[in-house]
Protein backbone atom coordinates (compact mmCIF):
# COMPACT_ATOMS: atom_id res chain seq x y z
CA UNK A 1 0.00 0.00 0.00
CA UNK A 2 1.42 3.41 -0.95
CA UNK A 3 1.20 6.28 1.41
CA UNK A 4 -1.06 8.82 0.97
CA UNK A 5 -2.09 12.25 2.96
CA UNK A 6 -5.58 13.19 4.78
CA UNK A 7 -6.65 16.23 5.34
CA UNK A 8 -7.68 16.67 8.72
CA UNK A 9 -10.99 18.81 10.30
CA UNK A 10 -8.85 21.53 12.08
CA UNK A 11 -6.78 22.22 8.04
CA UNK A 12 -3.62 19.51 9.02
CA UNK A 13 -2.75 16.92 7.43
CA UNK A 14 -1.67 13.41 8.22
CA UNK A 15 -0.26 10.75 5.82
CA UNK A 16 -0.98 6.95 6.06
CA UNK A 17 1.44 4.90 5.75
CA UNK A 18 2.59 1.08 6.33
CA UNK A 19 3.49 0.76 9.56
CA UNK A 20 7.56 0.32 9.91
CA UNK A 21 9.35 -1.85 12.94
CA UNK A 22 10.50 0.89 15.01
CA UNK A 23 6.52 1.84 15.15
CA UNK A 24 6.46 -0.49 17.54
CA UNK A 25 6.31 0.74 20.89
CA UNK A 26 4.04 3.57 20.07
CA UNK A 27 1.51 1.54 18.09
CA UNK A 28 1.29 -1.13 21.33
CA UNK A 29 0.74 2.31 23.20
CA UNK A 30 -2.32 3.43 21.27
CA UNK A 31 -3.57 0.22 21.20
CA UNK A 32 -2.92 -0.31 25.00
CA UNK A 33 -5.04 3.19 25.52
CA UNK A 34 -7.71 1.43 23.69
CA UNK A 35 -8.12 -1.32 25.66
CA UNK A 36 -7.22 0.13 29.04
CA UNK A 37 -4.07 -2.05 29.78
CA UNK A 38 -0.51 -2.29 28.86
CA UNK A 39 1.22 -5.07 26.85
CA UNK A 40 4.21 -6.69 28.06
CA UNK A 41 6.87 -5.96 25.75
CA UNK A 42 8.59 -9.21 24.95
CA UNK A 43 5.41 -10.92 24.17
CA UNK A 44 3.77 -7.85 22.09
CA UNK A 45 7.38 -7.56 19.93
CA UNK A 46 6.64 -11.30 19.38
CA UNK A 47 3.09 -11.19 18.31
CA UNK A 48 4.35 -7.57 16.47
CA UNK A 49 7.04 -9.62 14.21
CA UNK A 50 4.87 -12.86 13.61
CA UNK A 51 2.23 -10.61 12.11
CA UNK A 52 4.67 -8.60 9.85
CA UNK A 53 5.79 -11.54 8.18
CA UNK A 54 2.13 -12.99 7.87
CA UNK A 55 0.72 -11.95 4.55
CA UNK A 56 -2.76 -12.17 5.79
CA UNK A 57 -2.44 -8.91 8.18
CA UNK A 58 -1.14 -5.35 7.17
CA UNK A 59 -0.68 -2.43 10.05
CA UNK A 60 -1.08 1.22 8.80
CA UNK A 61 -0.20 4.49 10.98
CA UNK A 62 -1.47 7.77 10.80
CA UNK A 63 1.51 10.22 11.45
CA UNK A 64 1.18 13.80 12.04
CA UNK A 65 3.73 16.24 13.71
CA UNK A 66 6.39 13.81 13.12
CA UNK A 67 4.97 11.41 15.32
CA UNK A 68 2.55 8.13 14.92
CA UNK A 69 -1.30 9.42 15.63
CA UNK A 70 -3.47 6.48 14.72
CA UNK A 71 -3.07 2.69 13.95
CA UNK A 72 -5.25 0.24 12.17
CA UNK A 73 -4.65 -3.25 12.45
CA UNK A 74 -6.10 -5.84 9.46
CA UNK A 75 -6.56 -8.97 8.92
CA UNK A 76 -7.36 -10.60 5.32
CA UNK A 77 -8.21 -14.17 5.40
CA UNK A 78 -10.77 -16.89 3.54
CA UNK A 79 -13.61 -17.67 5.08
CA UNK A 80 -15.73 -21.10 4.22
CA UNK A 81 -18.87 -19.09 4.32
CA UNK A 82 -17.50 -16.05 2.04
CA UNK A 83 -16.57 -16.19 -2.04
CA UNK A 84 -13.77 -14.06 -1.74
CA UNK A 85 -11.36 -13.32 1.20
CA UNK A 86 -12.76 -10.64 4.23
CA UNK A 87 -10.99 -8.41 5.90
CA UNK A 88 -11.10 -7.55 9.60
CA UNK A 89 -10.43 -4.58 11.72
CA UNK A 90 -8.11 -6.27 14.19
CA UNK A 91 -7.56 -3.25 15.73
CA UNK A 92 -8.34 0.78 15.37
CA UNK A 93 -6.64 3.77 17.33
CA UNK A 94 -6.11 7.31 17.62
CA UNK A 95 -4.27 9.52 19.93
CA UNK A 96 -6.78 10.89 22.45
CA UNK A 97 -5.37 14.45 21.21
CA UNK A 98 -6.62 13.75 17.44
CA UNK A 99 -9.61 12.39 18.20
CA UNK A 100 -12.38 14.08 15.75
CA UNK A 101 -10.58 15.51 13.26
CA UNK A 102 -10.80 12.78 10.56
CA UNK A 103 -7.40 10.87 11.16
CA UNK A 104 -9.36 7.70 11.96
CA UNK A 105 -11.82 8.31 9.37
CA UNK A 106 -8.51 8.32 6.86
CA UNK A 107 -7.26 5.07 8.76
CA UNK A 108 -11.02 3.10 8.10
CA UNK A 109 -10.37 4.55 4.31
CA UNK A 110 -7.06 3.24 4.03
CA UNK A 111 -7.96 -0.13 5.73
CA UNK A 112 -10.97 -0.26 2.89
CA UNK A 113 -8.88 0.25 0.03
CA UNK A 114 -6.10 -2.09 1.27
CA UNK A 115 -9.34 -4.71 1.15
CA UNK A 116 -10.71 -3.99 -2.21
CA UNK A 117 -6.77 -4.26 -3.39
CA UNK A 118 -6.53 -7.80 -1.92
CA UNK A 119 -10.03 -8.76 -3.45
CA UNK A 120 -11.68 -8.83 0.18
CA UNK A 121 -15.88 -8.91 -0.62
CA UNK A 122 -16.49 -7.11 2.66
CA UNK A 123 -14.72 -5.36 6.01
CA UNK A 124 -15.85 -6.35 9.66
CA UNK A 125 -14.82 -4.77 13.04
CA UNK A 126 -15.70 -6.63 16.52
CA UNK A 127 -15.99 -3.96 18.70
CA UNK A 128 -16.89 -4.16 22.71
CA UNK A 129 -20.36 -3.55 23.59
CA UNK A 130 -19.62 -0.56 25.56
CA UNK A 131 -17.47 1.19 23.26
CA UNK A 132 -20.33 3.41 22.08
CA UNK A 133 -18.45 6.06 20.60
CA UNK A 134 -16.77 3.68 18.42
CA UNK A 135 -20.01 1.97 17.38
CA UNK A 136 -21.22 5.86 16.20
CA UNK A 137 -17.94 5.79 14.57
CA UNK A 138 -17.91 2.80 12.61
CA UNK A 139 -22.29 3.65 11.63
CA UNK A 140 -20.85 6.98 10.27
CA UNK A 141 -17.98 4.52 8.06
CA UNK A 142 -21.30 3.31 6.77
CA UNK A 143 -21.00 -0.14 8.35
CA UNK A 144 -23.67 -1.82 9.49
CA UNK A 145 -24.38 -3.83 13.05
CA UNK A 146 -24.88 -7.19 10.86
CA UNK A 147 -24.02 -9.89 13.38
CA UNK A 148 -23.60 -10.55 17.25
CA UNK A 149 -19.85 -11.67 17.94
CA UNK A 150 -19.61 -13.70 21.43
CA UNK A 151 -16.44 -14.73 23.24
CA UNK A 152 -15.63 -16.92 26.16
CA UNK A 153 -12.46 -16.89 27.87
CA UNK A 154 -10.55 -20.04 27.78
CA UNK A 155 -9.02 -20.05 30.96
CA UNK A 156 -12.25 -19.82 32.73
CA UNK A 157 -14.31 -22.21 30.40
CA UNK A 158 -11.98 -24.91 31.22
CA UNK A 159 -11.75 -24.13 34.88
CA UNK A 160 -16.08 -24.19 35.12
CA UNK A 161 -16.44 -27.30 32.89
CA UNK A 162 -13.64 -28.79 35.38
CA UNK A 163 -15.89 -27.42 38.35
CA UNK A 164 -19.09 -29.23 37.02
CA UNK A 165 -20.44 -25.51 35.52
CA UNK A 166 -21.84 -25.04 32.17
CA UNK A 167 -19.41 -23.30 30.14
CA UNK A 168 -20.50 -25.85 27.05
CA UNK A 169 -21.45 -25.50 23.61
CA UNK A 170 -25.65 -26.07 23.37
CA UNK A 171 -25.72 -25.65 27.70
CA UNK A 172 -28.29 -23.18 26.78
CA UNK A 173 -30.74 -25.28 24.84
CA UNK A 174 -29.41 -24.11 21.72
CA UNK A 175 -28.44 -26.96 18.84
CA UNK A 176 -25.11 -25.50 18.25
CA UNK A 177 -25.42 -24.00 14.30
CA UNK A 178 -23.81 -20.48 14.01
CA UNK A 179 -22.47 -18.60 11.00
Amino acid sequence: MERYEVRLADGRTCCVRPARGDDARRVFELIGDMEGRRFAPGPALERWSAQRRDDRYACLVACADGEVIGVVNVRCEEQLHHVRPVAEIMELAVDGAWRGLGAGSGLFGAACRLARQRGCELIEVHSKTERARAHRFYRRQGMARTHVHLTLPLDRADAEMHAGGTAMAGADGEDGNHG
